[in-house]
């Protein structure tokens, strides 16, 4: 078989060889605790269940605009007035399969072969391949300090005369960590005077602990006009707890909006329809099903930092945001690969190499699920990792013994 030169460089989803391999011992009977996820485990808002429901009662379900029905380019308009403290005209307004799919037409709209996209680490797992799928050469960018909180400078040392854009995910996916004010202005700043576009990944950001309040990168942006290169990724994939609705969409010039739209409309046409009049459902109906996930995550949070403190050696910065956090397991094992198939076939506990989202050694551990699985999750993984652990464990009713050092 013949295939690209490019597509030989993108390397499969660990999260999804996880969920696989997951599922195939939950399928034989396993307790599988699964701790690597990366979907809220509420359900999707009523508002949005309903108002699916009566467009589907119609039974005409047909092709919507490329860039989005009216309804929702409206919704997005008042949701980024709210939030953002700035209205965008509807030809500013792109909805895409997820912040996901935004992301990948935006990336096809900039980037020509070679050009580099410089974004903070750790990162996302899939910015990379993105960044590749579009033959552009991604370029992570290592806080110097050894945080997860990059400064300006640790941005900076990365670019170069080929950079086109910078990509910013804030809270961050994987450590959670929600970067200053003081970091979101000075970016704005920094790409505005070099001309770069700045891709903020704004997908987690009303789940934030700690009475944090969302930063609006255009507070800080002096250009504003159809030549800016700012562009506003979100959707309620995450917030909304609707992972399975494929719904996303960008904010930017109309410009680059229309470029965005048109390669959308070759690529995959506009969104599902029906996926969108939900999303309508959710931005337009009650709000408190938000405040109830955070709230949750927020709690979720200190229980599984107070679990992770009776592991010696484990480090990891308190999440300040997201679902996530991201433990420093390299006192136990520096393969976070093989520490993470360690842990699912000798405990069922699943957790994603840090590997994945450049950083050795670490494994990105959710908090998402219950408290009860959060428990029995960490309660699993010091068990197999303490050599002073009992000889035997109870998982799923059956009894494990320790068959290694």
């Amino acid at each position: 078989m013949s295939i690209s030169e490019m597509a030989k460089t993108i390397g499969d989803s660990v999260t999804l060889k996880l969920n696989a391999k997951a599922a195939a011992i939950r399928s034989q009977g396993g307790a599988v605790i699964h701790l690597g996820g990366g979907e809220p485990k509420s359900k999707a808002p009523e508002g949005a269940v309903t108002k699916a429901q009566e467009v589907l009662k119609t039974a005409e379900i047909r092709y919507g605009p490329a860039s989005g029905i009216p309804a929702l380019k409206e919704a997005v308009r008042r949701y980024t007035e709210e939030f953002y403290g700035r209205k965008p005209e509807p030809s500013q307004v792109m909805v895409g399969g997820g912040a996901k799919g935004a992301v990948m037409s935006c990336l096809r709209a900039v980037l020509n072969p070679g050009e580099e996209v410089v974004f903070p680490a750790p990162y996302w797992v899939s910015y990379p391949e993105m960044v590749k799928l579009c033959n552009g050469v991604p370029v992570p960018a290592y806080p110097e300090d050894g945080t997860v909180y990059p400064k300006v400078e640790d941005i900076v040392r990365k670019l170069g005369p080929r950079t086109k854009a910078v990509i910013i995910n804030s809270p961050n996916n994987p450590s959670g960590a929600m970067y200053s004010a003081d970091f979101i202005g000075d970016m704005v700043r920094l790409c505005e005077d070099r001309g770069l576009y700045l891709i903020m990944d704004d997908i987690y950001h009303r789940l934030i602990f700690d009475g944090r309040t969302q930063i609006s990168a255009y507070d800080y942006a002096e250009d504003l006009s159809d030549e800016s290169r700012l562009v506003v990724i979100n959707g309620v994939s995450k917030q909304y707890a609707m992972t399975g609705f494929r719904i996303g969409w960008s904010v930017a010039s109309a410009k680059l909006t229309k470029v965005m739209t048109n390669i959308q409309s070759h690529e995959t046409s506009g969104p599902s329809v029906l996926s969108q009049w939900a999303a309508v459902g959710a931005l337009e109906g009650p709000q408190g099903c938000v405040e109830d996930l955070r709230s949750t995550l927020e709690s979720n949070r200190d229980v599984v930092m107070g679990e992770l403190k009776s592991l010696d050696g484990v480090k990891v910065e308190r999440p300040d945001g997201t679902f996530y956090c991201f433990c420093d397991f390299s006192a136990y094992e520096k393969d976070s690969t093989k520490l993470s198939n360690f842990l699912l076939e000798k405990v069922l506990v699943v957790a994603v190499p840090g590997v994945e989202f450049g950083a050795e050694g670490y494994l990105r551990i959710s908090f998402c699920g219950s408290v009860e699985e959060i428990k029995e999750g960490v309660a699993r993984i010091k068990w197999a990792l303490d050599p002073d652990s009992p000889k035997e464990l109870m998982i799923g009713g059956e009894k494990v013994s320790r068959d290694w050092a």
